[in-house]
């Protein structure tokens, strides 16, 4: 039997969302809180910390997608949903991650500290940016009322040791179905049980955080019920393959039950999508599986949603199949196709976004510059997107990527140092200047580069060798040698207290 890419966590995390959790809350003052005397137990900081653990291993999954448009979407939706609810994001003020998984399966799931996924499918599966929004607004919920914080107090530090297992199985579970079912098995025990005591009051309770957050955001709630049904009826076709201990909490008609009785006196309330959802979820489509049968696949559904004579359709369906001609190598066509779905965009009503003002389609344009080895034309493509888009991180780091491909290196490598100033966690920025300064044949430079974007990606290890051999380096200055001593000091101690901490069992 197929594991599915983060199954088993979802379930050992209890906070799985096997029903378009369509949410609900209550005013804040009115929330029930579960075991407030057990919060000492993992304070937000070590849940912060234990998620973003956690969060190294995921990056480092192959079927984690590390997709920049996808990442600024689903961020920037995730972040619209906090700003209507602020105190959502909790006694800690976490800074929420929201982030996608490849996976068949409808589910998203939430992690410690803020860290929020969606599976692929879910994405295809959400008719309307209502329905998308009513699952992450649920996830939301759990993390809001520290759900993890409060299965793990309960259960003693002990029980991290289960977590870290678990989590550990579901990474291994594409390559070794064998080897995941062992670490599963041993990182179990009477936990589980525990943990499904729990969560039927945990999914209650994410149900009313979630539909606050999504009605004071202005989505439209009532799509939450139809999608909360659909992904019941869904969540069955999945029985047979989804562990015991999720199986024994389903989705119930209870749950739909009381969401409509806290919906059924609000007011109708219509929203338009934006044109980036109808985009974005053509993109999903093609990361989802990108074999060539896979996209083979894409572009029959892609000239099947044509047929629809929509111009958000057509607008994502031209999309689509411009993403899979940059796929196959395929540039002209791809920007022929591309050219198309700005057109067919154009005439898309407000409040959806006209062509030229979608970061989606000014991000593919600038790739399919780049794959074309166009770099003079790249770099116009992202400057006039930089200037459309300045928050865009996603632009930003395609600015730089064209400024090297230009052979602009000096440009480059300022541009890169002062974005490496103002976004300090940013391990991409740091391989791109690695990229400039190899470029411009400075080993020292290109190395200690290199060593930051491991050590903020949480690669200690490899971090260090960099540092040992930007030392070696021929062109390694008195200054340079100053800094990499005083930085392989910092690391140094970083990597004795995470090995410290792992032998303690922490993690």
């Amino acid at each position: 039997m197929k594991q599915r890419f983060l199954q088993t966590t979802i379930a050992a995390l209890m906070c799985a969302l096997p029903a378009a959790v369509a949410p609900s809350w209550t005013a804040a003052q009115s929330l029930p809180t579960l075991g407030d005397t057990e919060r000492q137990e993992l304070s937000p900081l070590m849940e912060r910390k234990l998620g973003e653990q956690i969060m190294r291993d995921i990056r480092r999954n192959r079927d984690y997608l590390d997709d920049a448009p996808l990442l600024e979407y689903l961020n920037d939706f995730g972040n619209t949903l906090l700003a209507a609810r602020p105190e959502a994001r909790g006694e800690a003020g976490y800074d929420f991650f929201f982030f996608a998984v490849r996976d068949p399966m409808l589910n998203a799931f939430a992690l410690p500290g803020g860290f929020i996924a969606v599976h692929s499918a879910l994405v295809l599966a959400a008719q309307n940016e209502s329905e998308l929004a009513s699952v992450m607004a649920h996830e939301i919920g759990h993390v809001a009322q520290r759900h993890i914080a409060r299965m793990l107090g309960q259960q003693g530090k002990d029980s991290l040791l289960s977590l870290a297992a678990m989590i550990l199985g579901a990474l291994a579970a594409r390559s070794s179905p064998d080897a995941a079912e062992a670490l599963i098995v041993g990182g179990q025990g009477v936990a589980a049980q525990r943990q499904l005591n729990f969560s039927r009051d945990a999914e209650r309770e994410a149900d009313r955080v979630g539909l606050q957050i999504l009605r004071d955001a202005g989505f439209d709630t009532s799509w939450m019920i139809a999608f909360f049904g659909r992904l019941q009826t869904a969540s069955r076709a999945y029985s047979d393959a989804l562990p015991a201990f999720l199986r024994s909490h389903p989705l119930t008609t209870e749950r739909i039950a009381d969401i409509q009785a806290r919906t059924r006196d609000q007011r109708y309330k219509q929203r338009a999508d934006s044109l980036d959802f109808q985009l974005i979820r053509a993109r999903v489509r093609v990361l989802q599986d990108t074999s060539p049968q896979g996209l083979r696949d894409a572009m029959v559904a892609f000239d099947n949603q044509l047929l629809q004579k929509s111009r958000p359709q057509t607008a994502a369906a031209k999309y689509g199949l411009a993403f899979i001609a940059l796929k196959r190598g395929e540039h002209a066509k791809a920007q022929a196709l591309l050219q198309e779905a700005r057109v067919a965009a154009q005439g898309v009503p407000a409040p959806s976004s006209a062509a030229t003002s979608s970061v989606i389609l000014a991000s593919l344009a600038i790739d399919i510059k780049l794959a074309a080895n166009r770099p003079a034309e790249a770099l116009k493509e992202a400057e006039t997107a930089r200037t459309q888009f300045p928050l865009s991180r996603g632009i930003a780091r395609q600015y730089a990527e064209a400024l090297i491909d230009a052979a602009r290196y000096d440009d480059a490598v300022h541009y890169l140092r002062d974005q490496a100033q103002l976004y300090r966690q940013e391990p991409q920025l740091q391989e791109q200047l690695a990229k400039a300064y190899a470029a411009q044949g400075k080993q020292a430079l290109q190395h200690l580069a290199l060593a930051e974007s491991y050590a903020l990606s949480g690669s200690l290890s490899p971090a260090l060798d960099q540092l040992n051999i930007a030392r070696k380096a021929p062109d390694a200055s008195f200054y340079d040698q100053a800094i990499i001593d005083a930085r392989e000091r910092e690391l140094q101690a970083l990597w004795r207290e995470e090995l410290k901490e792992n032998q303690k069992g922490h993690y």
